[in-house]
């Protein structure tokens, strides 16, 4: 193949449509922070009942995640991102026609991360590994800020549900997929740029690829990771259980109910959407720095994403009543900024210690462990405060994963892998 290199990159083509893609995909799932109030009002259900929703379709979407991209790894990924949008859309409109909460569980819990999965970070999070070999804490950060946006989305959700109802805006969801996604996909979505005749940026520097080479066949032998012979490491291991810990079970036990949570407090819904759309900006924030990892280490930058998440949730149990909404603002900003540092510098992190071309299967296992996280976490901090009336002992038990979270990082050691990638 005559592999050409333009001008234009085309990779940076890659990064905007992962942003476009994950804002919409990932904020209709996001958005059910937003719905979780009506669903409660209209139905009845229990808090920890109805939470389970949002934890079905993390676990669904977790145990998906390597499996979608040992698929990509070895068929055609923009049939399988195809398959996903279609799954995805229908699955979102059926959520209009539920009146029963198993309706949720199969539409939202069970079907809906089907569709995410197939079109998700699965795919898209090894397509800028592919493309982008130098800075890839900065394309990944970059590619990701659709997932700050994705928090936004809810937003948008809301002013739609004042208009006509939380029923009209599942098809109005469902709708914005089909016209903006699939298309998008279809004309300019690429896995690898040997699929355009392209190379990877950085990919011609015999620096990299020395220092990339020497150190994967010291590691491993046959100098290709598989996600098997990636499997026997503790790094993986340990990258997985910070995954589970961190974003999984407290990043999503707090995402699920931040919203009602800010309700309960006495502000009205349309405030608590707008602290969670703040939240989302400064996820983008955290991710457009997420090229400080490049600079200062992955887990010095971990580190720094730790100390800002405890420092938000110390504000978030602070808040009492409506008198202090500088609480609300201090915590959306401290742990929106947290989570856009975390996602790409771990992400980069196990890139870093498993390279090669089968890294779309390593980094499904990864999501594998926020989707286990994920089935605990939203349910946990709903039936805590079923039995508890409060959401206090969830949010210490958060503070505990964080720590936690961040020492399996330190003791993964990612600086001692790739040094070459990472100070290019």
């Amino acid at each position: 193949m005559n592999i050409r290199q333009p001008p234009f990159f085309y990779g940076w083509v890659i990064v905007g449509t992962a942003v476009i893609g994950m804002t919409i995909l990932y904020g209709v799932r996001n958005a059910f922070a937003v719905f979780f109030p009506p669903l409660l009002d209209e139905f009845g259900w229990s808090r920890g009942g109805t939470a389970l929703i949002f934890s079905l379709n993390l676990l669904i979407y977790g145990l998906l995640a390597p499996i979608v991209g040992s698929l990509a790894d070895r068929w055609k990924p923009r049939i399988v991102m195809t398959a996903g949008i279609i799954i995805l859309s229908l699955s979102t409109a059926s959520c209009a026609l539920a009146n029963e909460l198993w309706h949720f569980y199969l539409f939202f819990g069970l079907l809906m991360p089907i569709g995410q999965a197939c079109c998700g970070w699965p795919i898209l999070g090894p397509a800028l590994v592919n493309w982008f070999v130098r800075r890839r804490g900065r394309a990944i950060g970059l590619g990701q800020i659709g997932a700050g946006l994705s928090f936004t989305f809810g937003l948008f959700a809301e002013f739609v549900m004042s208009k006509v109802g939380w029923r009209h805006t599942y098809f109005v969801m469902a709708g914005i997929l089909v016209v903006v996604l699939l298309p998008m996909y279809l004309f300019f979505m690429y896995y690898r740029p040997e699929d355009k005749g392209m190379k990877g940026h950085g990919s011609a520097e015999t620096a990299v690829a020395s220092s990339l080479a020497e150190s994967s066949k010291m590691r491993n032998p046959s100098n290709e990771w598989t996600l098997r012979s990636a499997m026997r490491t503790h790094q993986l291991w340990l990258l997985v259980i910070s995954y589970f810990l961190f974003w999984g079970l407290a990043g999503y036990l707090i995402q699920a109910h931040q919203v009602k949570f800010a309700v309960d407090m006495g502000y009205s819904s349309a405030f608590a959407a707008s602290i969670f759309a703040l939240f989302g900006v400064c996820v983008v924030a955290g991710l457009l720095s997420a090229s400080l990892s490049d600079w200062l280490g992955r887990e010095t930058t971990i580190t720094l994403s730790t100390i800002l998440a405890l420092g938000a949730v110390l504000a978030l149990i602070s808040v009492k009543d409506n008198s202090q909404p500088w609480l609300l603002y201090l915590y959306a900003t401290f742990f929106g900024y947290a989570n856009g540092l975390y996602w790409p510098t771990m992400h980069a992190s196990a890139a870093d210690i498993f390279p090669g071309r089968n890294f779309g299967a390593i980094a499904g296992l990864l999501v594998t462990g926020v989707g286990v996280g994920g089935i605990i976490g939203p349910w946990l901090g709903g039936y805590i405060y079923d039995i508890s009336g409060s959401y206090f002992n969830a949010f210490v038990l958060c503070l505990i994963c964080f720590v936690l979270a961040c020492i399996a990082v330190w003791i993964a050691a990612p600086r001692h892998a790739e040094r070459g990638v990472r100070l290019q």
